[in-house]
C-alpha cells in the first residue's frame, strides 16, 4: 500500500495530460513527461511518493508495452508488398545508425543518441519505451529523448507536406510514403497526411503501421546485442532476471490482431488502455528527471535529434526518387 500515493500522483497528472492533449497537438505522452519534469523539479516531493513513482515508471511501463503489442498487425505487410517493406527497413536502419554516428561525432551520450535514433526511426515514444530498459537508459535520457522526438514530429506535421507538395510537387503516393516513413507518431502521420487529402492520409497511415511492425525485430536485435555485451563484460552466465520478459508479452499480444483472435472493438479498447498506461509511465519517468541533466544534455540532444530527422527526410526522398 506504500505505493498508492505515488501511483495516484502519476495517475492524476496523466489524466490531466490526456485531457489537455485534446487542445495541444504534441500529444498526451509528451505532455505527461513534460508535466512530470516540471512538477518533479518545481516541487520537492515527499519521499513517501518515491516507491509509487518507481512502480509507475517500471511496472506500469512494462504492462503498457505488453498491451502495446495489440497495435501490431503483421497482415498489413501483404497490403504494401515487399518493395515498401524493404524501403522502410532501409530507412529505419539508416536513421538508427545515423543517430549512433552523430552522437559519437558530437560526443553525445551513446544511450541518448540511440534512443533518438530509435524514436525517430520507428514510432516515437512507444519505441523509446519498449527499448529503454533493454539498453539500460536512465530516466533523464528517456525523458529528454521522448520530448525531443515528439517536438520534432510536431514540427514535421507541417514541414513534411510543405516539402512534399510545395517544394517537390509529389504525387499522392509519394507524399504518403514521405509522411508515413518520417513522422514519429501515428497521430502526427494522420494529421499530416489528411491535411493534404484523404487518400494520402489513409496510405500514409498504412505505411506508418508497417514501420511500427519493425519494432519487434529491432527490439529482438537489441536484446541480442546488449545482453551479449553484458555477458562479455561480466564474464558470467546469462541470468534470467535480466531478460525483459515483457517483450514476450508484447510479441504474443501482436498475434491477436494478426490472427483476428479478438473482435475489433476489443482490440481498440486494449490499444487505448496501452496508451493510457504509457502516459502514466511517462509521467513517472518525468518526475525523476533532473533539470540539471536537461541543461547539460538537452541542447546538444536537440541538435543531434534535428540532424537525425533532417537526414531521415533526405534519405526518404532519395528512396522515393530511386524506387517509387
Amino acid at each position: 500500500m506504500k505505493q498508492v500515493k505515488g501511483v495516484l500522483l502519476t495517475l492524476i497528472i496523466a489524466v490531466a495530460a490526456i485531457c489537455l492533449s485534446i487542445y495541444i497537438t504534441i500529444g498526451a505522452v509528451t505532455l505527461g513527461i513534460v508535466f512530470g519534469i516540471i512538477i518533479g523539479n518545481v516541487f520537492k516531493l515527499n519521499p513517501s511518493f518515491s516507491s509509487g513513482i518507481k512502480f509507475s515508471e517500471k511496472k506500469i511501463l512494462s504492462f503498457a508495452i505488453i498491451l502495446m503489442g495489440i497495435n501490431l498487425n503483421f497482415g498489413i505487410i501483404q497490403e504494401l508488398g515487399s518493395k515498401s517493406l524493404i524501403m522502410i527497413m532501409l530507412s529505419i536502419v539508416f536513421t538508427i545508425f545515423t543517430a549512433i554516428l552523430l552522437s559519437k561525432i558530437l560526443k553525445l551520450n551513446s544511450n541518448l543518441g540511440l534512443l533518438l535514433g530509435i524514436g525517430n526511426g520507428i514510432c516515437g515514444s512507444s519505441a523509446i519505451a519498449a527499448t529503454e530498459q533493454i539498453i539500460g537508459a536512465k530516466e533523464d535520457e528517456v525523458g529528454i529523448s521522448v520530448a525531443i522526438v515528439n517536438f520534432l514530429g510536431t514540427i514535421g506535421i507541417f514541414l513534411i507536406p510543405f516539402i512534399s507538395k510545395i517544394i517537390f510537387s509529389f504525387s499522392d503516393i509519394h507524399s504518403a510514403f514521405l509522411i508515413g516513413d518520417t513522422l514519429q507518431a501515428v497521430g502526427q502521420v494522420v494529421a499530416s497526411g489528411f491535411s493534404i487529402n484523404s487518400e494520402v492520409g489513409h496510405t500514409a497511415t498504412i505505411i506508418k503501421m508497417l514501420r511500427i511492425l519493425m519494432l519487434t525485430p529491432v527490439v529482438l536485435s537489441l536484446i541480442v546485442i546488449f545482453y551479449r555485451r553484458k555477458k562479455d563484460r561480466e564474464t558470467n552466465s546469462f541470468q534470467k532476471k535480466t531478460f525483459p520478459f515483457f517483450i514476450i508479452g508484447f510479441i504474443l499480444m501482436s498475434l491477436i490482431p494478426s490472427f483476428h483472435l479478438l473482435p475489433e472493438n476489443w482490440i481498440h479498447i486494449v490499444g487505448k488502455a496501452s496508451h493510457f498506461f504509457l502516459v502514466i509511465a511517462m509521467v513517472g519517468i518525468g518526475l525523476k528527471v533532473n533539470f540539471s541533466s536537461i541543461v547539460k544534455n538537452g541542447s546538444k540532444a536537440l541538435f543531434v535529434g534535428s540532424l537525425v530527422f533532417s537526414f531521415q527526410i533526405i534519405f526518404a526522398l532519395i528512396l522515393i526518387k530511386l524506387f517509387l
